[in-house]
């Protein structure tokens, strides 16, 4: 797993010339307790001083001429915005992707267990940062993301795309309800679960489905980078495991990128 301290970096975006990105870890950050420590989410119950704080690194460990990351009110949709400037104070659009050609703009994707897509044309010098849970990518955010890139004179052929840190399929039981609306869209889904034994419930790979869309999508490369945040405790945060043990809240790990 390619972590720099406390980042998870994708060898495809790492090698394309005015292009900085990371996939950031729960480590190296100011929060406390259950935020402990990088916890970038300012819709958690973190105190908002110590989010910001933790924000503005991420900007400073990519080099940003700004301690600031432009992320989204993500609520699992298909919808992707083109931005050139930051939002106003408390003026966060619904969306789940950003796409931008702004130099030294850094956008970034929250993420608990939901998969961070980070994407790249470097000749067109376009960037994107999708937040990818099962409803968003089964909606279609990826290809919105894609194609709002392609708005802005990317090349489909010469976008290369990173998928982060996310739950693992062992992690990830559902319900049969879950499998079907999957199945409704594509009878093919069925590759993308897996049962320990009939009639257990099914567990899902939501990185593999992932993958799978944006190979389908004819971009140049597709790269996964996707250690299991429900079972690497210390290094993210996962809503599922807060979840399983009724703990009150849980953090957000950040994926961001920035043309430098």
């Amino acid at each position: 797993m390619p972590i720099d301290g406390e980042v998870v970096r994708a060898d495809s975006l790492s090698g394309l010339a005015g292009i900085s990105h990371g996939f950031f870890t729960r480590q190296g950050g100011v929060s406390t307790g259950l935020y402990g420590a990088l916890n970038c989410g300012l819709g958690s119950g973190d105190e908002p001083r110590l989010v910001r704080e933790n924000r503005a690194r991420v900007a400073r460990a990519l080099a940003a001429p700004r301690d600031e990351v432009m992320t989204l009110h993500q609520v699992h949709s298909a919808t992707a915005l083109v931005v050139d400037e930051p939002f106003a104070p408390g003026k966060l659009p619904r969306a789940d992707a950003l796409v931008t050609r702004t130099p030294g703009l850094v956008i970034g994707a929250l993420a608990a267990d939901c998969t961070p897509v980070l994407l790249a044309e470097p000749r067109a010098r376009v960037v994107a940062a999708a937040h990818a849970g099962w409803r968003g990518a089964l909606g279609g955010i990826l290809e919105a993301a894609v194609e709002a890139m392609i708005g802005l004179g990317a090349e489909r052929s010469r976008i290369h795309a990173a998928i982060g840190p996310c739950i693992s399929q062992h992690a990830y039981e559902v319900g049969p309800e879950f499998e079907s609306e999957f199945l409704g869209a594509d009878p093919r889904n069925a590759q993308f679960f897996s049962r320990d034994a009939a009639p257990a419930r099914p567990r899902f790979d939501l990185p593999g489905y992932v993958e799978h869309r944006l190979s389908q999508a004819g971009l140049a490369v597709v790269e996964r980078r996707s250690p299991c945040s429900y079972g690497n405790e210390s290094l993210f945060f996962s809503y599922r495991r807060a979840t399983h043990r009724k703990e009150p809240d849980y953090g957000r790990q950040i994926s961001a990128i920035v043309l430098t």
